[in-house]
This record gives C-alpha cells, structure tokens and sequence, in this order.
C-alpha cells in the first residue's frame, strides 16, 4: 500500500506538474515563452543561490544580460 506524501514530497511533486504544465504552455508560444520560461528559472536560481549567501548567479546574470542588451541594442 502507497504511504501519503510528506508536505516536501507533495510541494516537489506540485512542482514539477506546475513546470510541466508550463513547458507545455510556453512550447506553443515558441522562441519568446522558451525565453519567458528561462528568465523565470535563471531568477529563481539567483534567488536561492542568494539565500543561500551566494551573491556569485545574480552578478553573472547581470554580466549576461548586459552582454545580450549590448549587442541586440545596435
């Protein structure tokens, strides 16, 4: 018989459906929900890397989306 899930399994579980669910969504938007899809993830890990103590992912997405607005802005 399946034991219920603990609250962690059972938010990790709702997680992934919920990033399925929206892999899924974005896919049919194409290029610009992939990138949508991307930015929230990148946020995301420069926000737990910073609760972490680790400032190092929020600078280097800094450096990478200057280096994107630099050259797309010509």
């Amino acid at each position: 018989m399946n034991q219920p899930m603990t609250s962690a399994e059972r938010r990790a579980y709702n997680q992934r459906r919920h990033a399925e669910r929206r892999r899924e969504l974005v896919a049919e938007r194409g290029a610009q929900g992939v990138a949508e899809l991307w930015w929230d993830q990148a946020r995301k890990i420069a926000r737990d890397r910073a609760a972490r103590g680790d400032e190092g992912a929020w600078h280097d997405l800094a450096l990478t989306l200057s280096n994107y607005c630099d050259r797309y802005s010509k």
